[in-house]
Formats: C-alpha cells, sequence, structure tokens
C-alpha cells in the first residue's frame, strides 16, 4: 500500500523501546513529577480514517474564495499577476527545491547562475550598479535599506513617507528600536509625500528618506523632486518599488536613488496566505560591500570556462552581532528562482507590455467610477491601484461584492482613520473589461 506518510506500528514502538532501553513510552517521562502530567482525554475530535478526513478537507477548502472563483481587485502590496505556466515546473525539480546554501559553487552551478540571473535583471529593472541574491519580503529589504544608510552615514533618523505600506513602516520600526534609531513618518498631501513637511524635517542628523514608488495609495511618486531634498546633507534616498511597474516607469536609479528595495512577488509568485515572497535589495557601487545577504558573482575556472560562486563577502560578516553588515543570511532562493523564470519567460518586451496594460486597466477602472458618480480623491497619476470613496462601510460593499464572485479592495480606514470608507482597488492585467464594469457597477449601486 502506498502511503503518504511512514505509519508506525505496534511493532515498530516496541522495537524501538527496546533498542533504548525502556519497557514503555510512560518511562520516557518519569523526570516529570506525576502530579504535573496530564492524565485525562484531549479535547480533540475522535481520529478518522484517511478518506474521512481527506473529505471534511475538501469541504472545508472549498468554502474558501479564491483567484481562481472570483476576480480580485485587492492590493496593497500583493497582486493577482500571470504567472507563466514554466515557473512551476521549473521549481518543482528537486536540484532547486532542495537547495540550500550554495557555498560549494562546485555542486552549485545551477543554484548560483540562477540567482545571478535575478541580480542581473533586479539591476536593469532599477537602474542601480548591483543587487543582492534576494531578501526575505519587501518590508525586511527597506528596512534593511535604512539601517545600511544609518549605519554608512552614521545618524540616527530616519524619515519615512506615510503614503509607504502599513506594514513595511511597522518592520522599519522594529528594525530601528533595536538599533535606537528614530523614525519620523513624513505626513501625505493629495495622495503623495508632502514635499514642504519633508523639507521642514530635514536635519542635519537624518540617515535617509525612505519613500514608495508607486506608492501605497498607488500614487506615483515626483521622485525627481523628492531627490533633491532626501540628500540634502549627505543623507541617503531610499526607494521602495513594484518591480512589475519599473517596467514601464522610469527607474528610480535614473533618479539618483542611493538604495532601491522592493518585492518580486509581482513575478512568478503566487499570491497565497500573504507570503512567503522575495524581496530584492539594489545599490549603488559605493555601497557594494555594505549590502545585506549574498552576492552571487561571475568568475572563470582554471580552464577558462564561465562560472559563478558566492563572491566579496564571507559568512561571517553577517553573523559578528555589533559588527554584522546585518543579521540576515538566509534568503529566498526559491521564490527568487520563481522570479527569474518568471521574468525570462516575459522577456523585456513581454515586462514592459504587461505593465502597460496595469497602467491602462486602472486608468479605465479609475475613470469609469468617476463616470459612476464615485469620488477618487487623489489626482494623481497611477500604475495598477488608485483610491476611490464610498458611502458605506468598507466591509461591507467588500462582503456584497463577494456575493456577485468579487474580492473586493482594501479597506483604508483600516491603517488611515481620516481615510475612513475609502477602498483601495487594484487592477492587474488579468482583469477583464467586464470585471472592471461590474465592479465599478456594483460599487456604484452600493453608493446609492
Amino acid at each position: 500500500m502506498k502511503h503518504r506518510y511512514l505509519p508506525m506500528t505496534e511493532q515498530d514502538k516496541q522495537e524501538m523501546l527496546q533498542a533504548i532501553g525502556v519497557e514503555s513510552v510512560n518511562e520516557l517521562f518519569e523526570d516529570i513529577p506525576e502530579s504535573v502530567r496530564f492524565q485525562g482525554e484531549y479535547n480533540i475530535k475522535k481520529a478518522k480514517s484517511e478518506t474521512e478526513l481527506l473529505n471534511e478537507l475538501t469541504q472545508l477548502a472549498a468554502k474558501n474564495k479564491d483567484l481562481r472563483s472570483h476576480a480580485s481587485f485587492l492590493g496593497a502590496g500583493v497582486y493577482d499577476h500571470y504567472m507563466p505556466i514554466i515557473v512551476d515546473h521549473v521549481i518543482s525539480r528537486s536540484e532547486f527545491y532542495t537547495a540550500y546554501t550554495p557555498y560549494q559553487p562546485e555542486i552549485s552551478q545551477g543554484e548560483l547562475q540562477a540567482i545571478f540571473e535575478f541580480q542581473t535583471m533586479i539591476c536593469g529593472l532599477t537602474g542601480m550598479d548591483v543587487a543582492n541574491s534576494s531578501m526575505y519580503d519587501g518590508g525586511t529589504a527597506l528596512a534593511e535599506a535604512a539601517m545600511l544608510a544609518a549605519g554608512q552615514t552614521k545618524k540616527k533618523k530616519i524619515l519615512i513617507s506615510k503614503a509607504v505600506n502599513p506594514e513595511t513602516r511597522d518592520v522599519v520600526k522594529t528594525y530601528a528600536k533595536g538599533q535606537y534609531i528614530e523614525v519620523v513618518e513624513v505626513p501625505v498631501k493629495n495622495g503623495v509625500t508632502d514635499l514642504e513637511a519633508l523639507q521642514q524635517e530635514m536635519t542635519e542628523d537624518v540617515a535617509a528618506v525612505l519613500v514608495q514608488y508607486p506608492n501605497f495609495f498607488g500614487n506615483i511618486e515626483p521622485l525627481q523632486d523628492i531627490e533633491p531634498i532626501a540628500h540634502t546633507g549627505k543623507s541617503m534616498f531610499v526607494v521602495s518599488s513594484n518591480p512589475l511597474a519599473l517596467g514601464a516607469l522610469t527607474p528610480p536609479g535614473a533618479f539618483g536613488a542611493d538604495i532601491v528595495a522592493g518585492d518580486a512577488q509581482p513575478f512568478g509568485i503566487p499570491t497565497a496566505f500573504g507570503g512567503p515572497h522575495c524581496g530584492y535589495f539594489a545599490v549603488t557601487n559605493k555601497l557594494l560591500r555594505k549590502v545585506p545577504g549574498r552576492l552571487v558573482g561571475q568568475t572563470t575556472d582554471e580552464n577558462g570556462k564561465r562560472g559563478f560562486v558566492l563572491t566579496l563577502q564571507a559568512r561571517e560578516q553577517h553573523i559578528r552581532r555589533d559588527k554584522a553588515t546585518s543579521n540576515i543570511c538566509s534568503n529566498q532562493a526559491l521564490n527568487a528562482l520563481a522570479a527569474s523564470v518568471a521574468m525570462t519567460a516575459l522577456g523585456k518586451q513581454g515586462v514592459k507590455e504587461m505593465a502597460i496594460q496595469n497602467i491602462q486597466k486602472a486608468n479605465y477602472a479609475k475613470k469609469a467610477c468617476r463616470n459612476a458618480g464615485l469620488e477618487v480623491p487623489f489626482d494623481q497619476p497611477i500604475f495598477n491601484e488608485f483610491v476611490v470613496k464610498l458611502e458605506k462601510p468598507i466591509y461591507e460593499v467588500n462582503k456584497k461584492l463577494l456575493e456577485k464572485g468579487i474580492i473586493g479592495g482594501y479597506d483604508l480606514g483600516k491603517v488611515y482613520p481620516e481615510l475612513e470608507n475609502h477602498m483601495l482597488v487594484a487592477v492587474t492585467e488579468l482583469r477583464t473589461k467586464e470585471e472592471i464594469d461590474t465592479l465599478v457597477k456594483e460599487l456604484g449601486d452600493g453608493n446609492e
């Protein structure tokens, strides 16, 4: 009989007990006073057969509303994008999904080359000189960028726009607390960072300015205006960016960014339950040796054949306590591979076309909302998200949308009290005109 697990028979149990020299399982716990041992029956369901259990779990799973059965307009950092079918095929190969750390290049060339390609493509998208072999996710990548800036400038204040993803801001604050770094949030004006407020906060002790591009509201920040302010007094300019958007937008590197970080989830990584994801981290050559995580370089062997190795920094660089460049040692190599395969399958032109579709469809939806009499509060260029104001609580609206086969947008009132009854709507290339029109109609009807 083929088992999905290894069953343990009574004979197996007795043989193991005999091998370690005890007569019963209870003997293994004899050091624990009997008075504190649990003697009763656990309050859990009776065990079921494999067939019964599978049936129950299938019925429970069928209650979920997922992206196969519903059209999703939910973004806020995790997006429903086209995934080339080849992605699953490649990452399902055992030599990739069982790989951990490629310290031994002689047996890790496939993994190392895949990471090298990832680094190369991230540099191409961001307009930066060097990228590492990925981070845990976009939030930790931006937090690492803030810590790098503080260490490089030897300053103890970080300015972060309130238009940066709220969860990412929390991660930055968590990292900063342990380093005794002050994090100051810069307010938002008309859906983008308030430049006057930013200018007022720029003091000599500012290590870096952190903004998001496009920002959490879907609006495109004016990086050309922010850069000269951010570089006041030798502080650093750090940009968190959606890499797919960079297929169409001018990259942060062209605006003088020192560090560009973000999440590669839009490329070949499913929404799942909000993770795991794949952070990316790109810098100028000046910061090359301060990059957290790993770097893969291209070289040649003694026969002149091309090869790939971990380079420029030792693993111990990240485990030296207070002297460490970073405490991140591992990376999301499998997810980085998924992103690499997706970007390769799409190609440079495909990424650009996919990004443009996001812009066109989101702007169609935004215009349709206005035509339907809905208020769209921010008048800014967008990528694939925009904000719409409704007359009813967002959770009520989303509940009605779910009944119509639609996963609604994000309730901004949860994290921005001043934006109560405001929905953040995401429109990717996968949304059809019919789905967008249905959403707008339902939002309009529900607003009456």
